[in-house]
């Protein structure tokens, strides 16, 4: 028994002699706690139910999605439902369904609370809802945990969840989702007079003939800005960087069209407009009423209350003072003082902060709080490539909250991407705690070429969590090891966390990628179409990884720029398709059965039983296929309609007049693979 499974068996045979006497404390055990129960708190008791662990789901409010009760403020959902798709495929249609959790049951889906393709908000805790009851996943409403700490425990380290009613529940293995709502803010001086996206109005009507600047250009200003378009008399919109619009970036979290009409009205010169600056060099300031500038509200003499204006200014433009943090500035601090054309210089009506959200670090004590990522502005917890905490063994982060291993770079901080990364950590933690290894498919080297297809065709985890997740092929001679979804950062930890070998046949990742040109994502020569130059491909499209070994983690580090995995021994590019379906016969499988051919140094063409038949009398070795199919009572007889013989059969005869010696191989093989950087093979050794 492997030592930590070995503990961890300990461990919960010693938390369960010990139960009956902590209960009477207030204390209780449970092998896993899920903190949260959102998406990602729901998938994840989900899969530990189903695995029948002993697990708990401590959620501080009523019912779960509690964050979907408030945001998106306009109430209205980005991630797409596309319920119409014209497949019946599951699987595949998890694709174009961004909202549904994974489960065993088909009907369980976001669909059945709502058709929209952009569903309303107050749908998703209904769904949630849903989820939770019919699946009986164990959740503990009215639980807020205010402090987490770890404690030594016979596994090593456990760690005990205190609520506010000074209740403790102890586990060996702690699962935080409880995603980011913690307003992000930026301190600068006059930062009190701005409104947060949290507490905002949104009655368009609170806004009529106001002039309005909006801090930030993501989805949830670019929201608040289009609400109130139609009944404001200017949107001004402000951020250290510019607009980076989803459809040209590939990354979701980037400004999605359903909510961009302001630029529209900013590029038409319809009174609106999108300005860089630094927010840590402003300063909002409002009029005093003998000629100076400060921050708070005036009354007037009745009794009423004064229309207030907000004026904008810079850092640099303030004179010399005591206090840096006062809003009162005299008029030469002004920006029209010196700049008579300075873009801010008409006053606004309202300043609104729309700067996203953070993951709430304060419950977290020192023995059990991971550290800030070093990434999207330290807003995550950095967390490892199998999503466990830095420097906190045991503490994994699931959800919205553990996007620093992929932040803009694929889909891990939203529902249709950390569903699958969810499902890997589970997998993780079956493997370490229970020793069963990852799910895989033994897979005949004759069939490989088709359950690749199939893969790339329908699967839904590699197609939303791009160059993180993917596809592991164990090469074993004449059969392989088929391992679906393993995060490709952890590849060189693949046997520990998996618990299967390579051999010494090597392995073959799959993996879904973007290229890496920036190009104009509209123009004429936005795609790809030739084959022979599929490395070009600039939409998502099929990569194979061809290694001997495992790479090594100094491999991983010092990976090309851009590149999800280090430089294999081959590698292939499967061109870009439009319909996303990668079947066609000269275009996509031929050139990927040359590649299989190369990995595993085997004729992978499929056979008649006639050819089958002649090549067993004539050939020392038939092929593969021959071997496992028709030697094996398995072959299929060719059709009245097949009558030409195999070796003319077009595009594979070259390969068949070697028969003792190298094949033919299609004389743009080599060069396909040239500029990817592959290793060249002199040609495929076939013995048969």
């Amino acid at each position: 028994m492997e030592p930590n499974l070995a503990c961890f068996v300990l461990f919960t045979l010693f938390g369960s002699v010990i139960t009956s006497l902590a209960d009477h404390n207030g204390t209780r055990h449970y092998t896993y706690c899920v903190l949260g129960a959102g998406p990602a708190g729901l998938q994840m008791g989900y899969f530990l139910s189903r695995a029948r662990r002993d697990y708990i789901i401590l959620e501080r409010n009523s019912g779960p999605g509690g964050f979907f009760n408030k945001y998106p403020r306009h109430r209205k959902l980005i991630s797409i439902n596309k319920i119409h798709t014209g497949r019946q495929n599951r699987e595949f249609n998890l694709r174009h369904d961004w909202n549904s959790l994974l489960s065993d049951r088909p009907d369980l889906l976001l669909r059945r609370v709502s058709g929209e393709f952009y569903p309303p908000a107050d749908a998703f805790p209904l769904y949630l809802s849903a989820f939770a009851k019919e699946l009986d996943l164990r959740v503990r409403y009215g639980v807020d945990i205010g402090r987490v700490r770890s404690v030594p425990s016979a596994s090593g380290r456990s760690y005990v969840l205190t609520d506010q009613r000074a209740s403790d529940y102890t586990c060996s293995v702690l699962l935080v989702a409880t995603g980011l709502w913690v307003p992000q803010q930026v301190e600068f001086v006059g930062s009190d007079l701005v409104e947060g996206y949290e507490s905002i109005s949104t009655n368009p009507e609170d806004y009529r003939d106001q002039a309005v600047l909006i801090l930030g250009k993501g989805n949830s200003a670019f929201e608040t800005a289009q609400s109130v378009l139609g009944s404001a008399s200017r949107v001004h919109m402000l951020s250290s960087s510019p607009v980076r619009l989803a459809w040209q970036t590939h990354y979701v979290g980037d400004l999605r069209a359903v909510n961009n009409e302001l630029i529209d009205t900013y590029q038409l010169k319809s009174l609106d407009g999108l300005i860089e600056a630094r927010l840590e060099k402003l300063v909002i300031a409002e009029r005093r009423e003998q000629g100076r500038w400060r921050g708070g509200r005036r009354r007037r003499s009745g009794g009423q209350k004064e229309e207030r204006k907000l004026y904008v200014t810079l850092k640099k433009y303030l004179l010399n003072r005591s206090d840096g943090n006062d809003s009162a500035v005299a008029g030469e601090e002004l920006p029209g003082h010196h700049i008579d054309n300075f873009s801010l210089r008409r006053p606004y009506d309202r300043v609104i902060r729309c700067l996203g959200f953070r993951f709430n670090f304060s419950i977290f004590d020192r023995s059990a709080c991971p550290p800030n990522s070093e990434n999207a502005k330290g807003r995550f917890p950095a967390v490892g490539p199998w999503y466990e905490g830095t420097n906190t063994p045991g503490l994994f982060v699931l959800g919205a909250a553990s996007h620093s291993r992929d932040y803009r770079a694929s889909a891990g901080g939203f529902i249709h991407g950390f569903r699958y990364t969810a499902r890997a950590v589970h997998r993780v933690l079956e493997r370490r705690y229970h020793g069963n290894p990852w799910p895989s498919t033994k897979v005949s080297t004759s069939q490989l070429l088709s359950w690749i297809l199939k893969r790339i065709g329908e699967a839904s985890g590699p197609y939303q969590m791009f160059e993180v997740l993917g596809d592991v092929i164990l090469l074993r001679g004449a059969h392989c090891e088929y391992v679906e979804e393993f995060l490709l950062q952890a590849l060189p930890h693949f046997s520990s966390l998996s618990g299967h070998e390579v051999s010494s046949h090597g392995l073959i990742v799959v993996a879904m990628q973007y290229g890496k040109k920036e190009i104009d994502s509209l123009g004429r020569d936005r795609a790809e179409t030739d084959w022979t130059r599929a490395w070009e491909s600039n939409f998502l499209h099929p990569v194979l990884y061809y290694y001997k070994t495992l790479p090594t983690e100094e491999e991983m580090k010092t990976r090309p720029q851009g590149w999800p995995l280090p430089r294999p021994e081959a590698i292939h590019h499967m061109v870009e398709d439009f319909l996303t379906e990668w079947d066609g016969p000269l275009s996509h499988i031929q050139p990927l059965r040359r590649f299989l051919e190369h990995c595993v140094n085997t004729d992978l063409r499929a056979f008649y039983a006639e050819s089958c038949f002649r090549s067993a009398l004539t050939h020392r070795k038939p092929p593969l296929f021959c071997q496992q199919g028709y030697l094996n009572r398995r072959g299929v007889p060719r059709s009245h309609r097949l009558r030409e013989p195999v070796p003319s059969a077009g595009a594979t005869a070259a390969a068949e007049r070697g028969a003792a010696g190298t094949p033919g191989a299609d004389s743009a093989f080599p060069h396909y693979l040239a500029p990817a950087g592959a290793a060249m093979s002199s040609g495929l050794k076939l013995d048969f």
